[in-house]
């Protein structure tokens, strides 16, 4: 069998795992975005509960596997009467994971705003919310967005391990076809370069384009 017999064999099979790779990605990427902000925000709070409980999920989530937490959501909580779906698990646990490493470059990026911007803001008699809304939080996005690139590629190859809990994406396509057909070469050469392709040409590019959307807004470019 040539290659170009093995893709056109198994060609929608890859299709059908990148479809399902790409809805994996955006539901977990909207959820690690939601939760970034608010327990970014929740760090910076004065409120001793409020940045505690956002303590306590950052530690957690950083401090353990994402394997442990995917695995923990899909086999352990059943036992206590809650079962998810595969699909749902998969995202579930990406989304936690990813949202507390992204926690901390939101608080960071808050903090590198310069004093003077948060002080014009108080001069003009801005509430906290809109301070936030219209002075700081746009700042910090411009700070935070090349580091939330990095995160983001890292977040499209964490949903590889969803394969585990049987979310028939990507990487459990590729590895059903490499245990029928034993062409591993060509199974997860392929399914490498897809996920190159997503990163490369696809998420780096959207991020370097809102990169320079945000600075253009913010006069530094």
């Amino acid at each position: 069998m040539t290659y170009i017999s093995f893709l056109y064999d198994y060609g929608v099979r890859f299709l059908d795992g990148m479809l399902v790779t790409g809805l994996q990605f955006v539901c977990a990427l909207a959820l690690a975005t939601a939760l970034a902000l608010a327990s970014g925000l929740m760090l910076l709070s004065s409120n001793p509960v409020v940045k505690g409980a956002a303590v306590v999920y950052v530690e957690f989530f950083r401090g353990t596997s994402l394997l442990v937490q995917l695995f923990w959501l899909f086999f352990v909580l059943p036992l206590f009467g809650i079962t998810l779906e595969p699909f749902l698990t998969g995202f579930l646990a990406v989304g936690l994971n990813t949202g507390a490493y992204g926690a901390q470059l939101v608080q960071g990026a808050i903090r590198s705003v310069p004093r003077g911007q948060w002080e014009a803001a108080y001069a003009l008699s801005m509430s906290t919310a809109k301070r936030m809304r219209r002075i700081i939080i746009p700042q910090a996005l411009v700070i935070m967005l090349p580091a939330w690139g990095n995160l983001v590629i890292e977040l499209l190859k964490s949903t590889a391990l969803v394969a585990l809990i049987a979310v028939p994406d990507l990487m459990f396509e590729a590895k059903q076809m490499n245990s029928s057909t034993y062409l591993s070469t060509w199974t997860f050469g392929t399914a490498l370069v897809i996920y190159y392709i997503f990163a490369r040409f696809l998420i780096t590019p959207a991020m370097r384009t809102l990169e320079h959307v945000m600075a253009r807004r913010m006069g530094r470019s």
